[in-house]
């Protein structure tokens, strides 16, 4: 994949991610199980913050801080410009968490 379009796609998965975000409650389907929100956002985090590692490999803590810090702003965003959404301090840590698991998991594959 030529690197501009590996950026393009990138930026896609923040867009894709902030629509999903900050969506009415309503027209979302409900969670699966118990925990699913939790699994769904440390899963997207850790696809966003792996694919940047992977993209920009001597910038990975840029990337890492980046993808957290857009996961408080999107809980930030939900309280803020939704009505059926809320902020979620939990749904910043599972996307945390799932960032850093990524980073970690990309940088060992390097190796």
């Amino acid at each position: 994949m030529r690197r501009r379009g590996a950026v393009a796609l990138w930026i896609a998965m923040f867009i894709a991610i902030t629509v999903g975000s900050l969506l009415p409650a309503h027209d979302l389907p409900p969670p699966a199980f118990d925990g699913m929100d939790k699994l769904e956002h440390a899963l997207g985090y850790a696809v966003l913050a792996g694919y940047g590692t992977w993209l920009f490999p001597t910038r990975g803590l840029r990337v890492l801080i980046g993808v957290v810090l857009f996961g408080v702003a999107i809980e930030v965003a939900q309280g803020v410009f939704t009505t059926s959404r809320s902020a979620d301090p939990l749904d910043a840590i599972a996307d945390a968490l799932g960032a850093v698991i990524a980073q970690i998991a990309v940088r060992r594959g390097a190796r």
